[in-house]
């Protein structure tokens, strides 16, 4: 078979999608090799639902702490053996890092890690790679979600490599939240995230304190759960598979894959017994490519309280909650409603992005079950209001009227190499000095124009955002009044003309202040940024630091010299997909705020 791209062969294909996911186990394989009904996906062994118990992630806390980045095994499932991971500490997905506002916090980041266990599907044609990163794992470790100064954001160019080190610091002076860590490696990303390089951050404050009687009347301890999502192909002796189809040659980009099984904290659909009363379930979708429409299977109502950056003004009240990659969503549940001994389990409603459908890719249906023991826990009662009262935080207030509109783009154009599909923000590539440079202090609407055919999370470094809302646009007349020109030469369409729907506002858990935003296909998602200053950030978002930060770390833990070769000045952030694959092939852009 030619050596082309998913997203190539999908263009010019229409195969049927197969059956759905009309239960749990439907449309499972053979380990190991594609689906004989779907040759053109691999599948994940048959595996039983609800046989280990949800992991509780271990929590660390502390101004100073030492993060390894290491290789490692884990188990996935009781009848798994345990496969090749990479590793923040002793387990995967390990620490829970908790924090607290005003008291920074100082990351001492060690890269000690082997060979990848990925190391045949690096793609070396893509931007920054080679064949030394299979067995030399550059590193960076990005705080999604953290204001931090610009050599402590993870830049993807800012690389340690095994042996080597540097220290980050994030001053903590935002609201309370459920941040994450995770690796932001130029064009490794998915890669080593996908191979558990990821982890949470909570970010405490004296509203959201994560202690019994906290002012909010929120759950905590016990009743306070980190729920990481991931979607993941496993193979039969442990090892995860980061490819969904043999279309795509071993070794060559692929535009994202499906998982089949769902991964709860590090294990496929596990069961956790719950007390009969309120809990607080904290979400992070952690997967690389899906996006997920998440609800209970008895359909019960919940409540959303703060999404990825802070609380809401008020608990939503929902059955539903949407999530893409890299977003969070804090949730009220009440297991109260149960009858002791009875389940409910997490599922997902969203089928597979069409692109993907189209080589039979099918939803991934379900998440973890909860059982209600006999215990009465948490008794609530759920709070009328989270911001603008007595010992809340302040009420985030009306979306600032913007300055500037700055239109911006998402397309999959081609290139001179092999397999030729990209994907892109603005029609760039990530070296391209034509980048977007906002005035600090300075109010901004982007509008973001999706002109593909699948959703993608936009996520920008350094700040928080409102939504207006989202319209879809005729895309086929906008490129025609608007043609795409040739990748490298900048593409901002205007929308206005196009769209053909009026404005819809953004869901009610999306109100509050957002640092990911679902852009859906071939529509425009209309954003507002405030790009603070210098003054109130206390550090120069714009300040310039160079990659030999990176310090060499001996067998003892000692700083040793390194001479980093290609040293250069970097400068301000970056904007991107988090569909990781798109990011790292190159839908990647810098961006400075400037004075």
């Amino acid at each position: 078979m030619r050596n082309i791209s998913r997203r190539t062969l999908l263009t010019g294909i229409a195969v049927g999608a197969g059956a759905g996911a009309t239960g749990l186990l439907a449309g499972r394989a053979l380990a190991d090799g594609p689906d004989i009904g779907r040759p053109l996906l691999f599948r994940s062994p048959t595996l039983a639902p609800f046989v280990d118990e949800l992991p509780m992630l271990d929590r660390v806390s502390g101004s100073r702490i030492a993060i390894d980045a290491v290789s490692s095994s884990h188990s996935f499932h009781r009848d798994l053996p345990p496969g090749a991971t990479l590793a923040y500490g002793d387990g995967y997905l390990d620490p829970v890092i908790t924090a607290h506002r005003g008291q920074p916090t100082e990351i001492r980041f060690r890269n000690r890690s082997g060979a990848h266990p990925f190391a045949p599907d690096i793609d070396t044609s893509l931007h920054g790679l080679s064949e030394r990163d299979r067995v030399e794992i550059p590193m960076s470790l990005h705080l999604h979600g953290g204001v931090t100064p610009p050599a402590s954001d993870g830049h993807p160019e800012l690389i340690s490599r095994p042996g080597q080190g540097m220290t980050y610091r994030f001053p903590n002076r935002q609201e309370a939240g459920m941040l994450w860590y995770h690796d932001h490696a130029m064009a490794i990303t998915r890669l080593n995230v996908y191979a558990g390089l990821a982890g949470i951050y909570e970010l405490r404050d004296e509203f959201d304190t994560g202690e019994a009687g906290n002012p909010l009347g929120l759950p905590s301890g016990e009743f306070d759960l980190p729920l990481v999502l991931q979607e993941k192909i496993v193979n039969s002796d442990g090892s995860q598979s980061i490819r969904s189809t043999p279309a795509v040659p071993q070794g060559r980009w692929e535009g994202g894959a499906v998982g089949d099984v769902g991964v709860v904290n590090g294990k496929i659909w596990p069961e956790t017994r719950v007390a009969r009363g309120l809990y607080r379930l904290r979400l992070l979708n952690a997967a690389s490519f899906s996006v997920w429409d998440l609800s209970f299977s008895n359909g019960m109502v919940f409540w959303v309280v703060g999404m990825e950056g802070g609380l809401l003004d008020a608990p939503a009240t929902t059955t539903r909650v949407r999530l893409a990659p890299g977003e969070r969503a804090d949730l009220l549940v009440d297991f109260a409603l149960l009858d002791p001994g009875a389940t409910v389990e997490l599922r997902n409603t969203e089928d597979a992005a069409p692109q993907a459908a189209q080589i039979g890719a099918v939803r991934m249906p379900v998440f973890l079950r909860f059982r209600a023991g006999a215990v009465r826990g948490f008794p609530g009662p759920v709070p009328a209001t989270l911001r603008g009262g007595t010992g809340q935080p302040h009420a985030m207030g009306p979306v600032p009227a913007p300055q500037v509109v700055r239109n911006v783009s998402l397309s999959q154009p081609s290139d001179l190499r092999l397999p030729p599909s990209i994907m892109s923000l603005n029609n760039l590539r990530f070296h391209s000095d034509d980048i977007e440079m906002p005035r600090q202090g300075t109010v901004e609407q982007w509008n973001i124009v999706n002109a593909t055919a699948d959703p993608h999370p936009v996520h920008l470094h350094l700040v928080t955002f409102r939504i207006l809302g989202r319209q879809a646009i005729n895309t086929l007349a906008m490129c025609a009044r608007e043609p795409q020109p040739p990748l490298g030469i900048k593409w901002t369409p205007d929308p206005d003309p196009f769209v053909v729907e009026p404005l819809r506002g953004p869901e009610p858990w999306e109100t509050g202040f957002k640092d990911t935003v679902v852009c859906d296909p071939n529509s425009v998602t209309r954003i507002v940024i405030r790009f603070p200053t210098a003054e109130e950030l206390g550090f120069d978002p714009d300040a310039t630091f160079t990659t030999d930060l990176i310090q060499g770390i001996d067998g003892h833990g000692t700083a040793t010299h390194h001479d980093h070769p290609g040293t250069r000045t970097l400068q301000g952030y970056v904007w991107h997909c988090h569909i990781l694959d798109h990011e790292d092939h190159d839908m990647m852009l810098k961006y400075r705020t400037v004075t």
